[in-house]
């Protein structure tokens, strides 16, 4: 009873900040990026939310439990330093040339920076591919419903994907950061009870490490010979580097540097976000804590009896608090999905509509450009319930692993993007012959090593995990296309 009472009182908070939202859509323009002049400390809040989301509050820390220290390093702290990296690197100019140019996502930019209705429809398509990290989000909540409000897995798919499409639709991007801050900051704060927890218990338990060490030493070894995943430091620490600069093209993360106005408050919430995302990144810890508290018989599907790494974060809790305090965090566990699924719901669906559908379709010239974002503005909608219907489909029989289907489909896009995005923000006119070859060389080489790697190349790296083919891609794809538009940029110098 507990738990639908406080679901209830989230379900009404976060429905009156979504209406409050919807006061100040008044067009395409807010609804996809606000007004342009948010305050940087909110914008920095809603960016870490929105990033660290069901992957790092639920998904992950079952990597940890599984594959040890290597998962923390890669998941934790060097996916965080190149994120941390590619947003002051790329943030400054993305925001000062979308500003130039009225860019509303992604592909709008792309499209207007090489003057190209045709590539920014590519990247409208290519964008399509974040639907994997629809389901992983929409995966990781249902998880956590149906273990705290005792409902099917149809029940929890049906609340969340009606509720969270419903407020997007109302509020758009201010509805959006709103209802993130509410989500943000009980994120917040259930991170330091959580990590608190871990820390009394490794203050009770002084010879933990011993014990985990016990049961595998591979597990606090800084990479993990016998994993699949995390077992070099190519693995571990570059891919991971690499992945995570990549990340910053998602289309609900660099497009926030377009919701304010200045260099100066991009600053300011690159500096929240990294504090705010740190904290959030310790939570992955768990998988350790999770090793003396929830024995692996617990994480046994009743059914089937396969093992559900995805379990751990939730069943740590269940160990480690009273029903009442589970019952919270649980629901902010809930808050910490939503937080990043109506970001990417607002970010997929105005692509869709400004750069597929406004550029699939023929526009009349003598139509205003009042129609033509009123016309955008309608089609968003109807995207995000087609959208919630796709998701609701696939996430009725979800892949075993949530994490790794999220990460191939962000990856393959991401990838896609970074030769054209970082060629874009440091050349002041960057060649569409170069970046329209590697863009496209990356999402196949990618898709290849992928499936393909294994066989291949296995000696070399763990290429089950995602983030080694995708780093592969990166060095072989968008740094010779960075080379060659340098060199490019250095002629028209010299004979210019």
């Amino acid at each position: 009873m507990l738990a639908w009472i406080l679901f209830g009182i989230y379900i009404i908070l976060t429905s009156y900040l979504g209406l409050l939202g919807s006061k100040q859509t008044k067009d395409f323009s807010t609804f996809a990026i606000g007004n342009g002049h948010m305050a940087p400390w909110m914008v920095g809040i809603t960016l870490a939310a929105s990033t660290a989301s069901a992957a790092t509050f639920i998904v992950n820390p079952g990597f940890v439990y599984v594959h040890g220290l290597s998962a923390f390093m890669h998941l934790g702290i060097s996916v965080f330093a190149g994120i941390l990296f590619m947003l002051l690197m790329a943030s400054y100019r993305f925001r000062r040339i979308g500003a130039d140019i009225n860019a509303v996502t992604i592909p709008h930019w792309l499209g207007l920076r090489y003057h190209s209705r045709s590539f920014a429809l590519f990247f409208s398509v290519v964008n399509l591919l974040s639907f994997a990290f629809l389901v992983l989000l929409v995966g990781g909540i249902s998880i956590v419903m149906q273990q705290l409000l005792d409902i099917s897995n149809l029940s929890a798919l049906l609340i969340t994907l009606i509720f969270v499409t419903g407020y997007v639709i109302v509020g758009g991007t201010f509805a959006h950061v709103y209802t993130n801050l509410l989500q943000g900051s009980l994120m917040i704060l259930i991170s330091v009870i959580v990590i608190g927890s871990g820390i009394f218990l490794m203050i009770s338990n002084p010879d933990m490490w011993s014990i985990i060490s016990d049961k595998n030493q591979n597990l606090l070894s800084w990479t993990n010979p016998e994993s699949n995943l995390y077992r070099d430091w190519f693995s571990v620490y570059i891919s991971g580097f690499l992945i995570g600069a990549a990340l910053v093209c998602q289309p609900h993360i660099l497009t926030k540097a377009l919701y304010v106005d200045s260099d100066k408050a991009v600053t300011r919430y690159i500096i929240v976000f990294s504090i705010v995302y740190l904290l959030f990144t310790f939570l992955l810890c768990t998988g350790f804590w999770a090793l003396i508290k929830v024995p692996e018989e617990m994480l046994l599907d009743p059914i089937t009896g396969n093992f559900k790494q995805d379990l751990v974060m939730t069943k740590y809790l269940m160990a480690s608090f009273p029903d009442w305090l589970f019952t919270i965090i649980s629901i902010v566990l809930l808050a910490a999905a939503m937080s990043t699924l109506d970001g990417l719901l607002v970010g997929i669906s105005t692509i869709t509509a400004n750069d597929f559908w406004l550029n699939l379709k023929r526009q009349n010239p003598k139509t205003s450009k009042a129609s033509i974002q009123n016309e955008a503005f309608r089609v968003s909608h109807i995207v995000l319930v087609i959208l919630a219907c796709l998701t609701f489909i696939v996430t009725l029989h979800p892949p075993q692993l949530l994490g790794i289907f999220g990460q191939v489909g962000v990856y393959a896009l991401v990838l896609t993007s970074l030769p054209a995005i970082v060629n874009g923000i440091f050349f002041d006119k960057p060649s569409l012959m170069i970046v329209w070859p590697a863009s496209i060389a990356a999402f196949i080489l990618y898709i290849l090593l992928y499936w393909k790697g294994y066989d291949w190349f296995n000696d070399l790296s763990a290429f089950d995990n995602p983030a080694v083919p995708a780093s592969i891609a990166i060095l072989v794809t968008t740094i010779p296309a960075y080379v060659l538009e340098l060199i490019k940029f250095k002629k028209i110098k010299t004979y210019g």
